[in-house]
C-alpha cells in the first residue's frame, strides 16, 4: 500500500494599502518604494509566503470599491494573516469628482453618505473606522488574523519634529483594533520617534521625490520597523514565522581588523582573525570582511559595504571600526581616501583622480552614520568600535585617539543610537598597564607602528571581547562561550 505524504500548505501574509506599502508595481520606479516589497526578507520563506495586494493610490474606501478587498478574502483561508495600513488618500471630501472620488468620512463611527454618479448608480460612502473594521470582521469570518498598522509619517516636521498621525488617522487606526480586538503597530509612532531623532537633514534622504513616498532605504527602514512593532505584540502567532536562521557576525574595517588576505603575510594579523574562536560556532557564524587600506569611505565607494549589506538578514550583527586611513588626503593621486575630520554634516566636492570624477566627500563620522542605518534597515544591529591605538608613545603612556577618530566614532554610534565600544581606551589602559617595552616587543616588529603581530591581533581581540561583554541589552554577548 502506497502512502501519500500531503505537503503542508504554506500560511500566508496578505498586505493591503496604498502606495506607501506597495508603490506602482512595486519595482521602485522612480525611486519609490514601499515597505511591502522588502517585508518577506524578514520572514521563512519555506512556512509562510507574503503577497503584497496594496496598490498605489488607493483609499480603505476605494480598495473595496474596486473589488481588491474581496479577491484577497476569496483566497484567505484559516490560519492566514492580513496586514493593513491605509490613511494616505483618505483625506478629501468624498464626492464622484476626481478630487473626492476616493475620500471617506473622519472617524469611526456609522456615519454615511449617499453618492450619485453620472450612470445613476449609488453609492454609499462610510468612516474610516467603518472600512477598517470591514477588514478585520471579514478577515476574522475567514480564520484568518488581522493586523492593523497606523500610517507611516511623511517628511513634514515643525519645529523639529515630524508630523504625527495620532489626532486622526494613527487615532482612528488604534481605535478600531481595540473595538474589534485586532493586532495594532502604531508604526506611525515607531517610525516617528526614529525620524525626530534623526532630524530633517537625515530623513531628506529617504524621500528623494515627494515627502510621501520613500526610496529603497526609507521603505527597507519602515519594514525594519514593522518588524519590530510585531515583535512587540503579545499573543500574535505571525512572529512564530520571522526567520531563525542562525545570525552572523559581520566585521567590517581597514587592515587592524583584517590584514592581507588574514593570513599572517609578513607577520601581520587583525584582530578580526581571532574573534571567531570566542564565539560558540554552533550559534552564529563569524565572517570577516575587513580590508586593508580602506578608510569608512573607500570601503564603501568600492562596494564592499554593499556586498556585506546585501547579506544581512535580521539578528544578524556588524561590528565596524575604521579610522587609520581617514586621515589621508580627500584627493591624492595615490588612494584619494580621506574623509572629513568630524563626526558631523561637513561635506565637500572634490575632483577624484583615481575615478577621474567629481566626488562629494563627507565626514568621517556621516559615513559611519551610513553604515549604521543601512545596518538597521536590514534588522541587524550595528556595534561601532573605536580605532585600535598606534605604537605610539609618549613619557610612558600610549597616545590615544579620544579627542579625534575615537571621539567621532562615539558621536557617530550615539547620534544613530548604535552601541559603541570604546576599543581605543580599552586597549590603551591595558598597554599602558602592561608597559611601553614590553607592548614593543610582543605586539609589534619593528618596522611597523600600526599593524600587529599574532600575540598583538590575539590580545585586541580579547579587548573586542571584553567591549562586547560591556554592552548592556545587547544579546550578541550571549552567543560567547
Amino acid at each position: 500500500m502506497t502512502a501519500l505524504i500531503q505537503k503542508e500548505e504554506k500560511a500566508s501574509l496578505y498586505i493591503i494599502g496604498d502606495s506607501t506599502v506597495r508603490n506602482s508595481r512595486g519595482d521602485g520606479g522612480p525611486g519609490q518604494w514601499g515597505w511591502g516589497t522588502f517585508i518577506d526578507d524578514f520572514f521563512d520563506s519555506t512556512r509562510l509566503e507574503v503577497s503584497n495586494q496594496a496598490m498605489a493610490g488607493r483609499s480603505t474606501r476605494t480598495f473595496v470599491k474596486e473589488g481588491r478587498w474581496q479577491r484577497v478574502l476569496d483566497d484567505l483561508k484559516p490560519g492566514d494573516f492580513v496586514m493593513m495600513q491605509f490613511g494616505h488618500n483618505e483625506g478629501s471630501k468624498p464626492d464622484t469628482t476626481r478630487a473626492g472620488y476616493r475620500g471617506v468620512l473622519r472617524g469611526t463611527g456609522d456615519e454615511t453618505v449617499n453618492l450619485t454618479w453620472p450612470d445613476g448608480t449609488v453609492e454609499t460612502v462610510h468612516t474610516y473606522g467603518w472600512y477598517l473594521k470591514k477588514f478585520v470582521t471579514e478577515a476574522k469570518a475567514k480564520g484568518a488574523t488581522p493586523i492593523i498598522c497606523s500610517m507611516i509619517p511623511r517628511n513634514k516636521f515643525q519645529d523639529g519634529e515630524v508630523e504625527r498621525a495620532h489626532q486622526d488617522y494613527g487615532k482612528w487606526a488604534k481605535e478600531i483594533a481595540r473595538k474589534t480586538g485586532a493586532a495594532f503597530i502604531d508604526l506611525n509612532s515607531i517610525v516617528a520617534d526614529q525620524y525626530d531623532q534623526w532630524g530633517p537633514n537625515v530623513v531628506k534622504a529617504l524621500f528623494e521625490r515627494d515627502h510621501t513616498h520613500t526610496n529603497e532605504a526609507g521603505a527597507r527602514i519602515n519594514a525594519w520597523s514593522v518588524v519590530q512593532g510585531l515583535k512587540g505584540l503579545e499573543d500574535c502567532n505571525l512572529k512564530s514565522y520571522l526567520k531563525k536562521d542562525k545570525p552572523t557576525l559581520f566585521l567590517i574595517g581597514d587592515s587592524t581588523v583584517k590584514n592581507g588576505q588574514g593570513d599572517g603575510a609578513g607577520g601581520l594579523w587583525g584582530w578580526g582573525d581571532y574573534m571567531a574562536q570566542y564565539f560558540d560556532q554552533d550559534q552564529i557564524k563569524v565572517q570577516n570582511h575587513a580590508l586593508g587600506g580602506t578608510s569608512s569611505r573607500t570601503f564603501q565607494t568600492y562596494g564592499l559595504w554593499e556586498k556585506v549589506r546585501e547579506k544581512l538578514e535580521p539578528g544578524d550583527y556588524v561590528i565596524m571600526q575604521f579610522g587609520h586611513n581617514d586621515s589621508s588626503p580627500l584627493d591624492d593621486s595615490h588612494r584619494a581616501r580621506g574623509t572629513i575630520r568630524s563626526a558631523g554634516t561637513e561635506a565637500e566636492e572634490i575632483y577624484n583622480p583615481i575615478t577621474k570624477q567629481y566626488e562629494t566627500v563627507f565626514s568621517y563620522g556621516q559615513y559611519l552614520k551610513k553604515i549604521i542605518t543601512e545596518t538597521k534597515a536590514a534588522g541587524a544591529t550595528p556595534i561601532v568600535c573605536s580605532l585600535i591605538p598606534r605604537n605610539s608613545w609618549k613619557e610612558g603612556k600610549i597616545n590615544r585617539a579620544d579627542n579625534s577618530y575615537g571621539l567621532w566614532a562615539k558621536q557617530a554610534a550615539s547620534a544613530r543610537e548604535a552601541y559603541f565600544i570604546d576599543l581605543n581606551k580599552i586597549i590603551s589602559d591595558g598597554y599602558d598597564d602592561l608597559g611601553e617595552q614590553y607592548v614593543k616587543e610582543h605586539f609589534f616588529n619593528d618596522s611597523d607602528h600600526t599593524h600587529t603581530i599574532l600575540e598583538g591581533a590575539e590580545y585586541n581581540a580579547k579587548a573586542v571581547i571584553k567591549g562586547i561583554k560591556g554592552l548592556e541589552e545587547c544579546e550578541l554577548k550571549d552567543y560567547i562561550k
